[in-house]
Protein backbone atom coordinates (compact mmCIF):
# COMPACT_ATOMS: atom_id res chain seq x y z
CA UNK A 1 0.00 0.00 0.00
CA UNK A 2 3.84 2.47 -2.24
CA UNK A 3 2.48 1.22 -0.54
CA UNK A 4 1.67 0.42 -0.70
CA UNK A 5 5.02 3.15 -1.11
CA UNK A 6 5.51 4.18 -1.58
CA UNK A 7 6.85 4.59 -3.40
CA UNK A 8 9.80 5.13 -4.78
CA UNK A 9 12.21 4.93 -6.33
CA UNK A 10 15.06 5.39 -8.22
CA UNK A 11 18.43 6.08 -5.60
CA UNK A 12 20.51 4.33 -8.27
CA UNK A 13 23.60 5.79 -9.69
CA UNK A 14 24.87 4.87 -12.59
CA UNK A 15 22.07 3.48 -14.51
CA UNK A 16 21.90 6.26 -17.16
CA UNK A 17 25.33 8.34 -17.31
CA UNK A 18 27.87 8.91 -14.54
CA UNK A 19 28.42 12.23 -16.22
CA UNK A 20 25.20 13.28 -14.70
CA UNK A 21 25.84 15.94 -11.74
CA UNK A 22 23.45 14.82 -8.54
CA UNK A 23 19.96 15.88 -9.22
CA UNK A 24 16.76 16.27 -8.34
CA UNK A 25 13.21 14.52 -9.85
CA UNK A 26 9.77 14.78 -8.53
CA UNK A 27 7.26 12.39 -8.71
CA UNK A 28 4.91 13.31 -11.66
CA UNK A 29 1.72 11.92 -10.75
CA UNK A 30 0.08 11.64 -14.27
CA UNK A 31 2.24 9.22 -15.66
CA UNK A 32 2.86 7.39 -12.68
CA UNK A 33 0.84 4.66 -10.10
CA UNK A 34 1.02 3.20 -6.64
CA UNK A 35 -1.66 0.35 -6.59
CA UNK A 36 -2.04 -2.15 -4.63
CA UNK A 37 -3.62 -6.20 -4.91
CA UNK A 38 -5.20 -8.17 -2.37
CA UNK A 39 -7.08 -11.53 -2.57
CA UNK A 40 -10.33 -12.43 -1.22
CA UNK A 41 -12.76 -15.58 -1.12
CA UNK A 42 -14.82 -14.05 -3.77
CA UNK A 43 -11.95 -12.95 -6.22
CA UNK A 44 -9.15 -10.20 -6.17
CA UNK A 45 -9.57 -6.35 -5.53
CA UNK A 46 -7.29 -3.86 -7.50
CA UNK A 47 -6.39 -0.32 -5.67
CA UNK A 48 -4.80 2.38 -6.30
CA UNK A 49 -3.98 5.52 -4.56
CA UNK A 50 -4.39 8.47 -6.57
CA UNK A 51 -3.22 11.43 -4.47
CA UNK A 52 0.59 11.16 -3.78
CA UNK A 53 4.02 12.97 -4.05
CA UNK A 54 7.77 12.30 -3.71
CA UNK A 55 11.18 13.72 -3.95
CA UNK A 56 14.07 11.43 -5.19
CA UNK A 57 17.64 13.58 -4.58
CA UNK A 58 20.21 10.88 -7.29
CA UNK A 59 24.04 11.22 -6.40
CA UNK A 60 25.08 9.85 -9.95
CA UNK A 61 28.83 9.13 -8.73
CA UNK A 62 27.76 7.53 -4.93
CA UNK A 63 24.29 5.57 -5.62
CA UNK A 64 24.10 5.11 -1.82
CA UNK A 65 23.95 8.80 -1.05
CA UNK A 66 20.51 8.35 -3.17
CA UNK A 67 17.39 9.27 -1.09
CA UNK A 68 13.64 8.67 -1.55
CA UNK A 69 10.71 10.52 -0.07
CA UNK A 70 7.03 9.81 -0.81
CA UNK A 71 3.61 10.64 0.80
CA UNK A 72 0.77 9.11 -0.34
CA UNK A 73 -2.79 10.48 0.82
CA UNK A 74 -5.18 7.78 2.10
CA UNK A 75 -7.84 9.47 1.55
CA UNK A 76 -7.24 9.17 -1.90
CA UNK A 77 -7.92 5.46 -1.70
CA UNK A 78 -9.55 3.70 -4.97
CA UNK A 79 -10.87 0.32 -5.62
CA UNK A 80 -13.55 1.22 -7.95
CA UNK A 81 -16.39 0.69 -5.50
CA UNK A 82 -17.14 3.52 -3.20
CA UNK A 83 -18.56 1.77 -0.82
CA UNK A 84 -15.78 -0.32 -0.08
CA UNK A 85 -13.69 2.96 0.02
CA UNK A 86 -15.76 4.84 2.27
CA UNK A 87 -15.85 1.59 4.70
CA UNK A 88 -11.78 1.15 4.15
CA UNK A 89 -11.46 5.21 5.46
CA UNK A 90 -13.15 4.81 8.20
CA UNK A 91 -11.81 4.07 11.84
CA UNK A 92 -12.41 0.36 11.03
CA UNK A 93 -9.62 0.38 8.72
CA UNK A 94 -7.27 2.95 7.47
CA UNK A 95 -8.99 5.52 10.08
CA UNK A 96 -8.01 8.53 7.83
CA UNK A 97 -8.99 11.42 10.75
CA UNK A 98 -6.46 10.23 12.36
CA UNK A 99 -3.63 8.41 9.80
CA UNK A 100 -4.66 10.88 6.49
CA UNK A 101 -0.73 9.56 5.16
CA UNK A 102 1.54 7.16 4.10
CA UNK A 103 5.22 7.82 3.95
CA UNK A 104 8.37 6.38 3.12
CA UNK A 105 11.81 7.47 3.65
CA UNK A 106 14.88 6.40 2.30
CA UNK A 107 17.91 5.47 4.84
CA UNK A 108 20.34 3.98 2.01
CA UNK A 109 20.08 2.69 -1.65
CA UNK A 110 22.61 0.12 -3.22
CA UNK A 111 22.80 -0.69 -7.11
CA UNK A 112 22.17 -4.63 -7.35
CA UNK A 113 22.20 -4.39 -11.52
CA UNK A 114 23.09 -2.35 -14.73
CA UNK A 115 19.55 -0.86 -14.43
CA UNK A 116 18.56 -2.38 -10.85
CA UNK A 117 18.66 -1.29 -7.45
CA UNK A 118 17.62 -1.69 -4.09
CA UNK A 119 16.20 1.36 -1.96
CA UNK A 120 16.17 0.44 1.91
CA UNK A 121 13.77 2.72 3.83
CA UNK A 122 11.00 3.28 6.42
CA UNK A 123 7.21 3.06 5.43
CA UNK A 124 5.39 4.27 8.12
CA UNK A 125 1.53 3.30 7.74
CA UNK A 126 -1.64 3.65 10.14
CA UNK A 127 0.83 4.72 13.02
CA UNK A 128 3.41 2.18 12.31
CA UNK A 129 6.60 2.32 11.04
CA UNK A 130 8.87 -0.88 9.63
CA UNK A 131 11.63 -1.52 7.41
CA UNK A 132 10.84 -2.51 3.86
CA UNK A 133 13.25 -2.59 0.78
CA UNK A 134 12.01 -1.20 -2.54
CA UNK A 135 13.58 -3.09 -5.70
CA UNK A 136 13.77 -0.59 -8.31
CA UNK A 137 13.89 -1.56 -12.12
CA UNK A 138 14.87 1.14 -14.62
CA UNK A 139 12.17 1.51 -17.12
CA UNK A 140 13.57 4.27 -19.78
CA UNK A 141 16.32 6.48 -18.62
CA UNK A 142 16.98 10.13 -18.31
CA UNK A 143 15.82 11.90 -21.38
CA UNK A 144 17.13 15.38 -22.25
CA UNK A 145 13.96 15.77 -24.62
CA UNK A 146 11.52 15.54 -21.81
CA UNK A 147 13.77 15.75 -18.45
CA UNK A 148 11.94 12.47 -17.12
CA UNK A 149 12.83 8.97 -16.65
CA UNK A 150 10.57 6.17 -15.82
CA UNK A 151 10.80 3.16 -12.89
CA UNK A 152 9.29 -0.24 -11.84
CA UNK A 153 9.33 -0.76 -8.04
CA UNK A 154 8.20 -4.04 -6.16
CA UNK A 155 8.74 -5.00 -3.02
CA UNK A 156 7.61 -8.10 -0.54
CA UNK A 157 3.87 -8.22 0.12
CA UNK A 158 2.41 -6.48 2.84
CA UNK A 159 1.33 -8.14 5.99
CA UNK A 160 -1.61 -6.28 7.10
CA UNK A 161 -1.38 -7.24 11.25
CA UNK A 162 1.98 -5.62 10.85
CA UNK A 163 0.19 -2.66 10.12
CA UNK A 164 -2.81 -3.05 12.12
CA UNK A 165 -4.84 -3.09 9.82
CA UNK A 166 -7.28 -5.32 10.57
CA UNK A 167 -11.29 -5.66 10.51
CA UNK A 168 -13.05 -7.18 13.93
CA UNK A 169 -12.70 -10.64 13.96
CA UNK A 170 -15.54 -11.93 12.60
CA UNK A 171 -15.18 -9.63 9.63
CA UNK A 172 -12.25 -10.90 9.06
CA UNK A 173 -13.69 -14.67 9.33
CA UNK A 174 -16.18 -13.69 6.98
CA UNK A 175 -14.61 -11.57 4.26
CA UNK A 176 -11.39 -14.54 3.97
CA UNK A 177 -9.24 -10.86 2.77
CA UNK A 178 -5.74 -12.23 2.33
CA UNK A 179 -3.32 -11.15 5.28
CA UNK A 180 -0.87 -10.11 2.33
CA UNK A 181 -1.14 -7.57 0.44
CA UNK A 182 0.67 -6.76 -2.89
CA UNK A 183 2.27 -3.63 -3.97
CA UNK A 184 2.28 -2.35 -7.77
CA UNK A 185 4.20 0.66 -8.74
CA UNK A 186 5.45 2.58 -11.44
CA UNK A 187 6.65 6.46 -11.10
CA UNK A 188 7.79 8.51 -13.66
CA UNK A 189 9.83 11.14 -12.39
CA UNK A 190 10.77 15.03 -13.83
CA UNK A 191 14.03 16.69 -13.42
CA UNK A 192 13.52 19.82 -11.27
CA UNK A 193 14.39 23.12 -12.75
Amino acid sequence: MRLQIFAVAVAIAGLCSAALANETYKFDRSGSTIGFTVHQYLGTTHGKFTRFDGRIDLDWEHPEKSSVAARIDVRSIDTGIKKRDDHLRSPEFFNVAKFSEITFKSHSAKQTGQQSGDILGDLTMHGVTRPITLRVKLLSPVSNDTRQTRWAVTTEPIKRREFNLMFGQSAEAISGISQTVAINIEIEATRAQ
